[in-house]
């Protein structure tokens, strides 16, 4: 088998590895909040359970790039990584308390960390001019199980019977379910990933660019999960949504995101990256001022409060594709290719951060949202200045180096 067919191969089990991680928020997103109110938990369990995901992914995703980069390889990690998958959703099956619920989500966080060294693996075997696309097509995949997991929803929802001791219904059901699909996933991994030889070996170098790319990243996830957090207990007041209206909720978000994906793959081939982040980040502040004007005290009737949220949630999804792909498109040409397990570790490591911070924000703020809301639109409005000048003073010096050449030739 040649590099070309192996690297496809891969590239296919990467992208079913993020479309299973993307299946899984899906399937538990929509239940757990009323999971954790049968456990008797109180509020904060809610951004606790939340959180303790991306913690594990924190601490994990530096050590696995590590291992990637010393190693050469990330077929083991990945198989190692996904036994912790594995025991995490079967200990959220069991489920019998709402510690247990708790460890289940830091259990199971453990084999997030394995991303860092799924994208230095195509940092080092793709060229630069066709990263970003790729990048957008594997982070369309997790959009692609955001879609999916819903629809599995609608049968998990009926499950109503006994396992031996456990009880399967549609709370606990989710667990048992992603345990199955991400034990398929081991042989999946084991027949098609391939650790094919890096297209080049060129050496980078650390730039002031890093600073501003794991600001941006911090801010726009601790925004996005803090508004994650703030829409189930949402809908759940104002709009009587359960786990079905939930999930067809969050199937129509996964569509309007995997197409924004593929616009912004088709926008790349003649849209510099730091011209995506200026613009998503332009998108996702409109998008927090308009939940802050609508959203903190919803008036005018069902259909106008209905109405304003969802104008809310498509304004920030719109504007989730141009930032995702051009901050971590952006990073891999910054920084060093020998330690890019490291360094996507590191980067994933501030998202784990900003991911646990934001579910704890918002689920202490869930009843003054405009601190919630203000506090995220300054930390917007601040990186969307700073990148929207970079890319100005960018575009300046690049039309007087034209220029100077002209003189000059």
């Amino acid at each position: 088998m040649d590099n070309l067919k192996k690297r496809n191969l891969t590239f296919f089990t990467i992208g079913l590895i993020f479309m299973l991680s993307g299946v899984e928020y899906a399937v538990i997103l929509p239940t757990i909040w009323r999971y954790l109110q049968i456990l008797e938990a109180p509020p904060y369990f809610l951004g606790l359970g939340l959180s303790a995901f991306s913690l594990s992914g924190l601490l994990t995703g530096p050590l696995f790039g590590c291992w990637s980069d010393r190693s050469k390889t990330t077929k083991g990690i990945i198989l190692f990584s996904n036994v912790f998958e594995i025991a995490g959703n079967f200990m959220y099956f069991i489920g019998y308390s709402r510690w247990l619920l708790l460890s289940s989500r830091l259990v199971a966080g453990v084999g997030a960390g394995a991303g860092s060294c799924i994208f230095g693996f195509l940092t080092r075997t793709t060229r630069p001019d066709e990263r970003a696309g790729i990048f957008a097509a594997i982070m369309a995949c997790r959009q692609v199980g955001l879609l999916v997991g819903p629809a599995f929803n609608l049968f998990l929802r009926l499950c109503d019977f006994r396992l031996g001791p456990f009880v399967v219904n549609k709370y606990t059901s989710p667990g048992i379910f992603m345990c199955l699909l991400w034990v398929l996933l081991q042989f999946v991994v084991l027949a098609l990933y391939w650790d094919v030889p890096p297209l080049s070996s060129t050496e980078g170098f650390l730039r002031e660019e890093v600073v501003v790319l794991l600001t941006a990243q911090f801010i726009t996830l601790f925004n996005q999960t803090a508004l994650e957090t703030m829409v189930t207990p949402m809908t759940q007041q104002y709009f009587s949504f359960g786990e079905l209206g939930n999930s067809l909720m969050y199937s129509l978000c996964g569509v309007e995101v995997i197409l924004g994906f593929f616009f912004v793959r088709w926008l790349s081939r003649s849209v510099s990256d730091r011209a995506m982040l200026a613009i998503g980040l332009f998108i996702c502040s409109v998008a927090c001022i308009w939940c802050l004007i609508f959203l903190c005290e919803p008036r005018g009737g069902y259909g106008w409060e209905l109405s304003a949220f969802i104008v809310g949630v498509f304004l920030q999804l719109l504007g989730l594709p141009f930032v995702a792909v051009s901050q971590v498109s952006l990073f891999s040409k910054v920084t060093a290719e020998k330690t890019q397990g490291f360094s996507q570790g590191v980067r994933r490591s501030v998202g784990g951060i900003a991911t646990i911070l934001g579910p704890l924000w918002a689920g202490g703020l869930t009843n003054n949202l405009y601190i919630m809301l203000g506090m995220m639109l300054a930390l917007l409005i601040i990186i969307s200045v700073s990148t929207s000048i970079d890319v100005l003073i960018r575009g300046t010096n690049t039309v007087a180096m034209a220029t100077i050449g002209d003189i000059t030739a």
